[in-house]
C-alpha cells in the first residue's frame, strides 16, 4: 500500500523538475495557506509524475460559500497573468491563472476533496503506477503526448471497456495483489 500523504505538497520537493518548479510556485504564492479553509488537495499529472508540457496543477477545494470563495480568489490571485473565473455548474467555480509560466486551476466544488473523482483517480493511477513500474508510466505519458487525457490513457494501457473515468473508480476495491494479476 502506498500512503503517501497529497495534502503536504513537500514531496513535491523530492519529485522531477517539473514537480520542484510547482513546489517553489505553490509556496512562494501561498495558496495552500490562502486556501486552507477549503481543504485544497493538489491532483492530476504532475502530483503523479506524469505530466507533459502543458499539464496544469490542479487544485481541489470544497466550498460551502461560494460568493465569499470567489471574493479570496479574486483578492489573492487576480494579479496573475490570464486570471479568470469560470462557473461550470450553480455549485462549481473554476479558476484559471497562470504564474511563471505554469498553469493553475483551482476547483471550488460542494464535494468534499478527499470523495472527489479528481482525489479518487489520482489515488488509483498512483498505485498502478507503483505497480507496474517505469514501462507503464513511459506508455501513459506517449499516450498523453500524442493527446489522450490521463484517464483515457490508463483505460487504454490497462484495457478498460466504456468509460474510462468510471472504470478507473472500479479499481479502487482492488487489493494490489488483485490488480497486479487482473493486468
Amino acid at each position: 500500500m502506498y500512503n503517501k500523504n497529497w495534502k503536504d505538497i513537500s514531496y513535491l520537493k523530492a519529485g522531477n523538475d517539473k514537480q520542484r518548479k510547482s513546489y517553489e510556485i505553490l509556496t512562494h504564492i501561498k495558496i495552500f495557506n490562502i486556501l486552507s479553509e477549503y481543504n485544497p488537495i493538489l491532483v492530476g499529472t504532475i502530483p503523479l509524475g506524469i505530466d507533459i508540457e502543458n499539464s496544469d496543477l490542479d487544485i481541489i477545494c470544497k466550498v460551502n460559500h461560494f460568493e465569499k470563495f470567489k471574493n479570496i480568489l479574486i483578492d489573492n490571485f487576480a494579479i496573475y497573468k490570464d486570471f479568470k473565473i469560470t462557473y461550470k455548474e450553480e455549485f462549481v467555480t473554476i479558476c484559471n491563472f497562470i504564474v511563471e509560466g505554469i498553469e493553475i486551476e483551482i476547483y471550488g466544488s460542494t464535494y468534499d476533496t478527499e470523495k472527489s473523482n479528481g482525489y479518487r483517480h489520482m489515488i488509483v493511477e498512483d498505485r498502478l503506477l507503483n505497480l507496474y513500474g517505469d514501462n507503464f508510466r513511459k506508455d501513459i505519458i506517449d499516450l498523453k503526448i500524442n493527446g489522450l487525457k490521463t484517464e483515457p490513457a490508463f483505460a487504454k494501457v490497462l484495457k478498460l471497456e466504456d468509460n474510462p473515468y468510471k472504470q478507473l473508480l472500479l479499481l479502487e476495491t482492488y487489493s494490489d495483489e488483485e490488480l497486479y494479476k487482473k493486468y
